[in-house]
């Protein structure tokens, strides 16, 4: 507890600085930002703004009231981190839990980083630092990703070495923003896992999408099982398999290959396929012996 008490006391000194209007810090360079830039500073909650760039969107109200349990019994462990926009005005960049649940304690101060940025720094940073969070749903996570790709023009490369995974791990996240919204929705909100949605991506159409998605719901299917069901509906996508064929109906013995031969006048070869079709070649040595056996065929 002493240890808190010193980060609050130094913070709020550091407050003081900030509140002076000969000390209006807007960029690295100006007087005493090495002071404050980096620092824990106590600041007034109501100077902060929520930052339009935060990727969360979904916030459990249970989780939050225990941790507005935990911060009205211990205080803010770990500060937030804003931006400073103007004089006595900051924007938060992460810790958007930590500032509504102090709101719901009645907190009039918060423990905070200062940090200057510009809009593009500070998306990155709020994008980066909430992808590393341990609760945040595999949604907003994708959505952090392709936001990242989208207005930061990251690679999956770049993001790799940001955030701390690997392409691969990237690339599946992302590839959940392809499922049907429905889908999309149950993931976030804990009616499938992750690994449900990996399984149903497979499928390109929506509409079976949704319908293996029910499934699961109604039949409370594993991920195992997901896979199965995933596996039978593409086999039956496939053509199906040309039905053996039937014997032949009829054999041709010995004497009538001689009668067939006997009438064109040549060593006749006659064959059979196992479907009752088949051939017969009649061979000819001269184009007299072909004319031959043309006017036999004309009758």
């Amino acid at each position: 507890m002493t240890k808190v008490v010193k980060k609050q006391a130094l913070g709020r000194g550091l407050s003081a600085l900030l509140k002076d209007p000969e000390n209006n810090i807007q960029s690295v360079s100006d007087k005493n930002a090495d002071k404050v830039v980096g620092n824990i500073i106590e600041l007034e909650i109501e100077s902060i703004e929520i930052n339009p760039f935060q990727p969360r969107s979904n916030f459990n109200e249970e989780a939050l009231q225990e941790l507005a349990t935990s911060i009205r019994e211990l205080g803010v462990i770990q500060p937030i981190t804003v931006r400073k926009l103007d004089f006595n005005k900051y924007q938060l960049i992460s810790g958007e839990r930590r500032l509504r649940a102090s709101k719901i304690v009645g907190l009039t101060t918060v423990p905070a980083y200062i940090r200057i940025a510009n809009d593009q720094e500070s998306l990155e940073m709020a994008l980066v630092e909430n992808i590393q969070r341990h609760d945040l749903d595999p949604i907003e996570i994708a959505l952090s990703y392709q936001r990242l790709i989208d207005e930061i023009n990251l690679t999956q490369e770049q993001m790799s070495e940001r955030v701390g995974k690997k392409r691969s791990t990237i690339a599946n996240y992302l590839r959940l923003l392809k499922l049907d919204p429905i889908i999309q929705t149950g993931i976030r909100d804990g009616f499938i896992s992750m690994g449900h949605g990996r399984a149903i991506i497979n499928i390109e159409d929506h509409d079976a999408q949704s319908d293996i998605y029910h499934k699961i719901i109604s039949r409370n299917l594993s991920v195992r099982e997901t896979e199965a069901l995933v596996k039978g509906y593409q086999d039956s996508l496939k053509p199906s398999a040309k039905k053996a064929a039937k014997g032949t109906s009829f054999k041709i013995d010995d004497e009538q290959k001689k009668t067939i031969a006997s009438y064109f006048g040549a060593k006749v070869d006659v064959k059979m396929a196992g479907n009752g079709k088949g051939k017969i070649t009649i061979p000819f040595h001269s184009e007299e012996d072909f004319n031959r056996i043309i006017k036999l065929i004309q009758g």
